[in-house]
This record gives structure tokens, C-alpha cells and sequence, in this order.
């Protein structure tokens, strides 16, 4: 075949698998597995040697190493460093301690077959660990799990997996040398590899941002994109000069960009080519695969499947109630984190590329993991039933959340029931309580819940879309609930409950645009509140009264506007560059609430005293329940509930300014 024959085979192969594992929605990587599979050589037969491929299909293992690097945040890791460096380093280093003294146990057995036990043990080991960060947070996105705390447990320890890739690109490749010189050529790579991180990060994190503001200022994204492809590729180039892996020195370079303004930008421009890349690659990983060896030894990629699915949620299970995490909670966790993932897939080809694998063994291993990733969306499904069965609190546990809601809710009637307590929940519930409207919060981040209930606001822990927190919320006692986060399946649901069990309760929408605004106002939505359209409204309405037009005719407008549903607004010519989503800004201004201890600094001080280094107080709640205005003269006392306004670090300082003299 030739070269445009062999690429036409991939895109027509990748677009046809691709196509029919989103049809069942099911992750796009699996679909690039099969089609290696049904092409390969050992099937039919279409795509020749993957030999041929695999050096291109290698830059995809590069990018999405560049796209974790871009991801690796050192607040993001200090935020989380319990449940990273806790939980996650717990559960990488016992499963892998875990496989090793399987495999000596297995080579003491089985010396002949069994050739080389401690290779074998980290490989399958390493591969083991790591579970599928891209189908697991997908499955918790989709669940709306992603804030909740068994979903916490999760990020925490797929960032420690993400970060272990490193190490372990590192260690493979030494494991390949005779075992009388491993140790040496081990601490031979730490030093290569600890000396390449150092020069990189030192002097690329001086060096790349002026060098990318020089560059911007050239306004050529074609120029841009090429130093982005230069700064990557370069970077692996001089770590393989090092005698590691490529992608260790991409990763390095998407660590040194994530420090720099131009991180989201980046993400944006390389996922094209991290994407299709690395199809190509899960493709090659497909065509390596064996499927008459995989029939004639089914019995043992089914155990190879099975095996470590229930071992490693053994594991997870073990070191979670080790921190004595609530065995609910700890199951949840264990059985997310079970299945194999891609970074699996990578460690084994990369032991093939070395020889630490047979062919015997990999083409099993490779199966068993593919099977295991095939099972996760499945066995998603099914969580919740089985740590309701195999947990006897679980039932109590979750009667308790609902009792404290109630709790705090009996007493309420005509308030508002406000789903979702991010900032638009906030605000409303800030203007609500000006109003003195009752209302009850329902929000999932358990941080944010702990903080807010500190200032005493009515927010409680719970998931407004399932009836029994709404029912405990007072629903049918409700004047008005509002969907404040812009999740249209959610809010869907939402609004299902309220119309079959509290028909009478008006509903208001928050959404993004105007897309969805016909679909929720046809489920039952009172009003449905479009955050674009509105803004189009405000920004009009202050443009006509700066120009002269009559105060009254401009609330005419308004008024005609939200009453034809914003039917003269939502159609509008799209262009090329329409933005596909928006990105949180990282120094975004954010509230923060401070108990003044009894030897603080603050106690006795009056506001205009304080230096607060770039924050302000928004308000000062006494220990006796009273809500105070932030004016200059107030003293502030031992107890005081304080609500700090700022960027973080501004928080961090004023913190300090605050308690110092404890």
C-alpha cells in the first residue's frame, strides 16, 4: 500500500470505530483499540506491520504527557496534598508492592517460565495502578459527581497516578539492563533524570515567558503555534539526548508553560494534535494485539481482568479506611478507581518496546486491560447498589445527611430553595437574605458547604436532583425554587421532580444562552434566565440612556424584551471565532470567612487599622448571630466571624495580618 492508501485506511477505519463506540457511548479510546485490532496484522491484515506507524503514533504519548504537565498545579497539589500524596501515594505504591511480591512469589514457583520476576512484578504493577483519568472523569462529569466527596477521592488520587507516570517512564526502560548492573543504571537515571529537571525548569522558567510574550506580541497564530510545537518537541528532544524518555520532557514543558498567562490558550491549540496522535497510537496498541492468543487462552485474560479489578479495590478500600474514611465513602471510591487505564496501556507498550514483556504475556495483559476499561461506564452504573448492599450504614449515613437537612429546614416555610451555591447562588442568596426572604442552599462541594455555614448562611449538603433532599429541603413549603448552575441535564431533572410533587412551585433557570431555552420552559420552567441575552439586555439598556434616549422608553424595551422571551435576541449570525466555552479566570476574586481566635492580632483593632494587603471584609458576623456592616470603625472581638474578599494569595497575607499575634 501506499503512503496515502495506508493514511486513508487509518482516518476511514479510526472515523467508523470512533463513530460506533460513541453510538454506544462508550469512550472514543476503546474505539481506537478495536479498530487496531480488526486492521492489525493478526486479524485482517489491512495496515501491514504497525512498525511502520509507530514512530508517528509515539507523538501522541508526547502530547498527552505535554497536556498532564499542563495540568500539574502547584495550588491545585497543595490544595488537594492530603488526598494526593495520602491516598494516592498509598494506593500506587501498595498495588505495585502488591504485584511485585505476587511476581517473586510466582517466580520462586515457576522459575522457568517465570524469567524474570522483579521486571515483571513493576510492569504489571505499574500498569496496574493506574486507573482511566479521561473515562472515570468523564462518567463523574455525566453523574454530576465531580464535587461530591467520593469524587474528591478520585481526582486525588488520579493526579498522584498522572504524576507517577513520571518516575515510572524512568524506571522501565532501566529494568531492561542485567540485573547486576539494575541498581547502578537505576540511580544513573534518577541522577540524569533529577539533573534534566532541574536545568529545565530553571532555566526554561526564566527563558519561556518572555520569550512567548515576545512572541504574541507578533499577533501570528501560525508563529505561535509553531514555538508551542518547537518548545514541546524540543524539550523531549533534549531528554531523550539525556538518555530518557520523550515524554518526560514534554511533560516538563507543560509544566513550565501551566506557570505562564498563556496555559488556556495552549491547552486549546495543542488538543487537536494530542487527540488525533494519540488515536494513532491506541490504534498500533490495538494492532499488537493477538486475538487468537487472546481465544485460545480466554481463561486467562478473563482472570487477568478480574483479577485486578477486585484487587485493587481491595487495596483502595484498605488504605481508605486505614485513614479512617467511612466504608461507604471507601467503596465508592475503590470500585471508580478499579478498572485499568490508558497510562496502562502506555507502561506495557513501553516494557514491549524494551523486551520486559513476551509476547505470550502481552497480548493477554493487553486484552485484560482493554476488557477492564470496556467495564467501567458498566460497572458506574451499578455503584451505588452495591455499597448500598455490601455496606450496612450506608442506609443510616445517608438518613442522617437527610436529618440534618430537615433539621435546619422544618421550621422555614414560603422560602426559596436554591439549587447550587456556586456564585450565582450566592449573590442571589446575598440578596435574598437583604430582602429578609427565607432560604434554604443545596450545594455538593463540601468545602464550600463548611465555609459558608461558619457565617451562619442556610446552606446545607445535598444533591438537588434527587427528590429526597429536596423533600427534606421543604419543597412543598417552598414560595420559588432556583436553578442557579447552568447544567441543562440536571436542571431538567430538577424541574421533573418539582412538577410531579410540587406542581404549584414556580421554578427559575439559570442558564448559559438561549439554546436550551424552549426545551426547560417546556419541562415546567417559570422563567428561564439566559446569561448572554441578559447581559445583551443590560449592556443596551446602558448604551441607549448614555446616548439620550428616555429613561422610560428604555424599561419599555426591557420589559418587551423578557416578555417575548427574548425572541428579537436569540437569533444572531455565528462567525468562525464564536468561543465554544468559557474558562474561569485562576486569580479570580473569591470570598473567604476567618474566626478570630482569642489571641489574635485583630481582636481589639478597628477595620481602618488593619492591613489587609489587597483584600477587603465584606461583612463581620458576631459569635451572637449579628450581621454587621465592614465600616471603618467597627472593633472587631474574639469570636468575630470575618468574610474576607480577594484573590488567594491577597486572603493568604490578610490571614496572616489577621492572626498573627496568636
Amino acid at each position: 500500500m501506499t503512503g496515502l492508501e495506508i493514511t486513508l485506511l487509518y482516518l476511514v477505519a479510526a472515523v467508523l470505530g470512533v463513530a460506533l463506540f460513541r453510538y454506544f457511548q462508550l469512550p472514543a479510546m476503546l474505539g481506537y483499540l478495536a479498530v487496531g485490532v480488526v486492521i492489525g496484522p493478526n486479524a485482517l491484515a489491512l495496515a501491514g506491520d504497525p512498525a511502520t506507524v509507530q514512530h508517528l503514533a509515539g507523538f501522541g504519548v508526547v502530547f498527552l504527557m505535554f497536556s498532564i504537565g499542563l495540568e500539574f498545579s502547584l495550588a491545585k497539589i497543595q490544595a488537594m496534598r492530603s488526598l494526593v500524596f495520602g491516598l494516592g501515594a498509598a494506593q500506587v505504591g501498595a498495588t505495585i508492592a502488591l504485584v511485585v511480591a505476587g511476581s517473586v512469589l510466582l517466580g520462586w514457583l515457576a522459575p522457568g517460565w517465570w524469567e524474570r520476576p522483579l521486571s515483571y512484578g513493576v510492569v504489571l504493577g505499574g500498569a496496574m495502578a493506574m486507573s482511566s483519568t479521561a473515562i472515570v472523569v468523564k462518567l463523574l462529569a455525566d453523574r454530576l459527581e465531580l464535587e461530591s466527596e467520593h469524587g474528591r477521592h478520585i481526582m486525588g488520587v488520579l493526579l498522584f497516578q498522572d504524576l507517577a507516570v513520571v518516575p515510572l517512564l524512568v524506571i522501565i526502560p532501566a529494568l531492561a539492563t542485567p540485573g547486576s548492573h539494575l541498581p547502578m543504571t537505576l540511580g544513573w537515571a534518577a541522577l540524569k533524570a533529577a539533573v534534566a529537571l532541574g536545568v529545565i525548569l530553571l532555566a526554561g522558567g526564566r527563558l519561556l515567558r518572555p520569550w512567548l510574550k515576545l512572541v504574541v506580541r507578533r499577533k501570528s497564530d501560525e508563529l505561535f503555534m509553531l514555538n508551542l510545537l518547537l518548545i514541546t518537541l524540543g524539550l523531549a528532544w533534549l531528554t531523550q539526548l539525556a538518555g530518557l524518555s520523550l515524554a518526560l520532557g514534554a511533560f516538563l514543558a507543560g509544566m513550565l508553560i501551566a506557570e505562564t498567562e498563556f496555559r488556556h490558550q495552549v491547552e486549546a491549540d495543542i488538543r487537536p494534535f494530542r487527540d488525533v496522535l494519540l488515536g494513532l497510537f491506541f490504534i498500533t496498541i490495538g494492532m499488537l494485539l493477538d486475538w487468537r492468543l487472546v481465544l485460545a487462552q480466554w481463561w486467562v485474560v478473563l482472570l487477568l481482568a478480574l483479577l485486578p479489578l477486585l484487587a485493587k479495590t481491595a487495596v483502595v478500600f484498605a488504605v481508605e479506611q486505614r485513614r479512617a474514611t467511612p466504608p461507604g465513602l471507601s467503596l465508592r471510591t475503590a470500585l471508580w478507581l478499579a478498572p485499568a487505564g490508558e497510562f496502562g496501556i502506555v507502561l506495557l507498550n513501553l516494557a514491549a518496546a524494551h523486551r520486559l514483556l513476551p509476547p505470550q504475556l502481552l497480548s493477554p495483559v493487553l486484552a485484560a486491560a482493554v476488557l477492564s476499561m470496556l467495564a467501567a461506564p458498566f460497572l458506574a452504573q451499578h455503584i451505588d447498589a452495591i455499597v448500598l448492599k455490601l455496606v450496612a450504614n450506608e442506609w443510616m449515613l445517608a438518613s442522617l445527611q437527610l436529618t440534618d437537612i430537615a433539621r435546619k429546614t422544618i421550621k422555614t416555610q414560603r422560602h426559596v430553595v436554591i439549587c447550587g451555591y456556586g456564585r450565582c447562588g450566592q449573590n442571589l442568596a446575598q440578596l435574598l437574605q437583604e430582602e429578609a426572604i427565607p432560604y434554604v442552599a443545596l450545594d455538593l462541594d463540601p468545602d464550600r458547604v463548611a465555609k459558608t455555614r461558619a457565617t451562619g448562611r442556610n446552606v446545607v449538603f445535598g444533591d438537588a436532583a434527587r427528590l429526597a433532599s429536596l423533600q427534606v429541603a421543604g419543597l412543598t413549603r417552598a414560595s420559588a425554587v432556583a436553578i442557579t448552575y447552568v447544567d441543562k441535564r440536571s436542571a431538567l431533572r430538577v424541574l421533573q421532580l418539582v412538577r410531579a410533587h410540587a406542581p404549584q412551585v414556580p421554578v427559575i433557570v439559570r442558564t448559559r444562552d438561549d439554546s436550551g431555552l424552549d426545551e426547560l420552559r417546556a419541562a415546567g420552567a417559570t422563567e428561564v434566565v439566559p446569561e448572554v441575552l441578559e447581559g445583551a439586555l443590560m449592556l443596551a439598556s446602558q448604551t441607549m440612556a448614555v446616548v439620550g434616549v428616555p429613561l422610560p422608553r428604555v424599561l419599555t424595551r426591557l420589559r418587551a424584551a423578557r416578555a417575548e422571551r427574548y425572541g428579537l435576541l436569540r437569533d444572531y449570525f455565528h462567525g468562525i471565532d464564536d468561543p465554544g466555552s468559557t474558562v474561569e479566570q485562576r486569580e479570580q476574586a473569591r470570598l473567604q470567612p476567618l474566626t478570630l481566635p482569642a489571641g489574635a492580632l485583630a481582636v481589639g483593632s478597628s477595620l481602618a487599622t488593619l492591613n489587609l494587603h489587597g483584600a477587603h471584609v465584606a461583612q463581620v458576623h458576631r459569635a451572637d448571630g449579628h450581621v454587621l456592616q465592614a465600616e471603618p470603625e467597627l472593633v472587631l472581638a474574639a469570636g468575630d466571624t470575618i468574610v474576607l474578599s480577594g484573590s488567594p494569595e491577597a486572603l493568604a497575607l490578610a490571614e496572616d495580618a489577621l492572626l498573627g499575634g496568636d
